[in-house]
């Protein structure tokens, strides 16, 4: 892992790896950069793969403030040290929702991008169906604040639709992408949870100018795939790919589709 010293003095820590066209991927909510392990293993000889801890998450120091713009302040600090004017994006659940606000914010640098089981909105609303009740949400962080590391592994577990993977590749994926990555302080992970609860990217998504592809399986239980729809069909030059039979982690049980529809797309 390599580390940036930010300018408020907390360190942000990232994987860097590969040869290419540079290609930032963001984790979600309550894991890490490994959890991207295989796809960069993939992806790194055709592309320069850089994929950060979120603050407060993996090996990132904790830090105040967990909205989206204080994730995306912290990646413009580290893509500016990096001299990465333009490159492709790519974010998962909560970091989609953070490659969102980047790409709001310097639409001028991102080339493509990708939203992989990303939704604008979190949990549901008068006017909004296609989230999780917020009755859930709340309940997940009573549940986080009695029994922690046991609620992380359950809702872990919801990322897989019934029989998506063997008990055996899961062992596997907790192997490589869950337990190298240092589990987030219980007040950085609910106070995340906490800006996905509140967070409604709807009204912006018509400003986006760069071509996007949203990656959804129909099985999703976190995010459900009518928000990919949605997403789809709001933001002007974006297509979708919903995959059959495959919940929320599609890069974990489909890793061979996922990285030939990334590469196609970045092509």
């Amino acid at each position: 892992m390599n580390t940036l010293t930010l300018a408020d003095g907390h360190t942000l820590s990232y994987r860097d790896a590969g040869q290419g066209p540079p290609l930032v991927l963001l984790h979600g909510w309550s894991l890490s950069a490994t959890v991207f392990s295989e796809m960069i293993e993939g992806l790194a000889a055709d592309f320069r793969v850089l994929a950060p801890d979120l603050r407060g998450h993996g090996s990132s120091d904790c830090a105040p403030g967990f909205g989206l713009e204080d994730f995306s302040a912290d990646l413009r600090q580290w893509l500016d040290a990096l001299n990465l004017d333009t490159f492709y994006l790519g974010g998962w659940s909560l970091g989609g929702q953070v490659a969102l606000k980047l790409a709001q914010v310097e639409p001028q640098r991102i080339e493509r991008l990708l939203l992989v089981a990303t939704t604008p909105r979190f949990s549901n609303a008068e006017d909004w169906i296609h989230g999780l009740p917020d009755v859930q949400v709340r309940s997940l962080a009573r549940n986080l604040r009695r029994v922690y590391e046991k609620t992380l592994g359950d809702f872990f577990a919801l990322q897989f639709g019934p029989e998506e993977i063997t008990p055996q590749r899961y062992r596997q994926i907790l192997a490589f992408a869950v337990r190298p990555g240092r589990v987030p302080a219980p007040e950085a992970a609910l106070a995340a949870l906490e800006t996905l609860r509140q967070v409604d990217l709807r009204a912006d998504l018509h400003t986006l100018g760069c071509p996007t592809l949203v990656v959804h399986g129909r099985n999703d239980a976190i995010t459900p795939v009518a928000a990919g729809r949605y997403l789809a069909s709001a933001i002007p030059d974006a297509r979708l790919h919903e995959l059959a039979d495959v919940g929320h982690a599609p890069f974990f049980s489909r890793p061979e589709q996922i990285l030939s529809l990334w590469r196609e797309f970045l092509s």
